[in-house]
């Protein structure tokens, strides 16, 4: 959540963001609803005083013996204004709270503005291995190899709901177990967060109200399937003050995700590409406002380094404000090669958020001798499985039909090779 004061000294500003992330308009009623708001709290603060002052006299005039009944009467009607203004105050505030919370966040100030056609790679890692024989897609292998059960998955939930078997099952724990030692030993401590969330936690990271139609939601409870472990892990410290000497925190889950928008209409159907339910291995940063810079190339690094080990070709993207998340102030994409479908596959999103969050959150710190301030929150993909797994599979597969075990991954297959 923006500060309210940030978004009056800087409305064309917030306007131009509202519109490059392309969130609901409603600058103009919160800045009118501010207005008001200050108007009828200065008439609050008057009448405070003028009730004050007039019953000092009420007081005075008792113990002096003077009849009070005129001085109480009027004292009667300034409470009545008292408690009208309270409502109408208490209306203003809980309609721009809503209101506020469609605003995106700012993007940082080396962030391009425009959309997709103004990212720009910031580095490239590895080379694209050259095959002696045309690669394969990864469903053709999984399905040779009967690692997927695509079609299954579909029957038993619908499109969008892949099934891993066998070595397909087996090789995606085996990853995901890979990515959790990894990140322990970068200094993460590991949470096993719940896979439902509440509507003030979903709402804190931003995700809702904007995104909510694309959400899987329990409404008998008001309860959200996770769309990432994001969520609930940077909700860990929610409504708490963390002591300033604590931070940097850094802290990793794996978890399932649901999401029910899972891109362009027949768009990347076949396969795992664009899926409604995926796994994922999530990182989040919580530092001092200072920190925040240095922390995401940090996170970068710790999402990159998975990949290093894999020896999977990939580049970094630094993501134009158009192409940013509504949390995000600045965002890296980390994009592999995958050659059996010839794309450069985006596996992770690597973001600061600022104090946006932690605003939503009530997520504060103090230093000692310090005030409080609002926690930066950054969050990354270390990294998302469906897209690695088919990078994996394509990048390793041998002319006859096989795949090669990674070595990194042999250690988490019983010392197995290949598929």
């Amino acid at each position: 959540m923006l500060d309210i004061k940030f978004v009056r000294q800087n409305a064309d500003r917030v306007r131009k963001v509202i519109q490059l992330k392309q969130s609901k308009n409603y600058l103009d009623r919160i800045l009118e609803l501010d207005n008001q708001k200050r108007q009828k709290q200065n008439e609050f603060e008057k009448l405070r005083a003028s009730q004050n002052k007039e019953n000092e006299t009420v007081a005075q005039a008792k113990k002096s013996g003077q009849d009070t009944s005129e001085m109480i009467s009027r004292l009667g009607k300034i409470s009545d204004q008292i408690k009208s203004l309270e409502t109408e105050i208490n209306a203003m505030d809980t309609e721009l709270e809503q209101l506020m919370l469609w605003l995106p966040n700012i993007p940082l100030p080396e962030v391009a503005e425009g959309g997709e056609e103004k990212n720009s790679i910031v580095r490239h890692w590895g080379e694209q291995k050259k095959f002696a024989f045309q690669p394969k897609p990864h469903w053709e292998l999984g399905a040779s190899l009967g690692m997927f059960e695509l079609e299954r998955g579909s029957r038993i939930a619908g499109s969008g709901f892949p099934m891993l078997a066998g070595d397909g099952a087996r090789l995606q724990r085996a990853i995901i177990n890979f990515m959790l030692d990894t990140h322990h030993q970068h200094g993460y401590k590991e949470v096993a967060t719940p896979y439902l969330v509440n509507r003030r936690t979903i709402t804190g990271t931003g995700q809702v109200p904007k995104l909510e139609e694309d959400m899987y939601r329990l409404e008998k409870d008001d309860l959200f399937l996770i769309p990432t472990a994001e969520v609930p892990l940077t909700n860990f410290f929610q409504g708490e003050l963390i002591p300033g000497e604590n931070l940097p925190i850094y802290i990793v889950g794996y978890s399932p995700c649901f999401r029910r928008e899972a891109g362009s209409a027949g768009k990347d159907t076949r396969g795992l590409l664009r899926v409604h339910q995926f796994n994922k291995v999530e990182l989040i940063h919580f530092v001092r406002e200072e920190d925040s810079s240095k922390s995401l190339e940090i996170m970068v690094g710790h999402a990159s380094a998975i990949l290093e080990k894999l020896n999977i070709p990939y580049r970094i993207v630094l993501l134009a404000a158009g192409d940013s998340s509504f949390s995000s102030a600045k965002t890296y994409d980390i994009e592999i090669w995958a050659p059996g479908v010839d794309r450069w596959l985006e596996v992770s999103s690597c973001s600061t958020c600022t104090d946006f969050q932690a605003r939503r959150i009530n997520m504060r710190y103090k230093v000692k001798g310090g005030k409080p301030k609002f926690v930066h929150t950054l969050n990354g993909s270390g990294v998302a499985l469906p897209r690695l797994i088919a990078a994996v599979m394509e990048n390793y597969q041998q002319q006859d039909g096989h795949i090669s075990v990674p070595d990194a991954l042999r250690p988490y297959l019983g010392g197995q090779e290949r598929i």
